[in-house]
């Protein structure tokens, strides 16, 4: 089962809101930022896209438990 550690840097890092992490830092739209967060697993375009945002590799954020 692939896990994720966004809920984490948000909340350590940013400081800020589901939906002003999603809009602000990554650009995407909360709703389906919600969803990843709360287990739904992105496309690897998009697991991408979030680790470039982020400066992090996708496997700092993502992780098979």
């Amino acid at each position: 089962m692939v896990k994720n550690r966004l809920k984490e840097i948000r909340m350590k890092e940013y400081m800020v809101t589901q939906t002003e992490f999603a809009e602000n830092v990554l650009g995407i739209d909360y709703r389906q930022y919600n969803r990843y967060e709360n287990g739904t697993v992105p496309t690897l375009e998009t697991a991408l896209h979030i680790s470039q945002k982020l400066n992090r590799t996708v496997e700092e954020i993502f992780y098979l438990e």
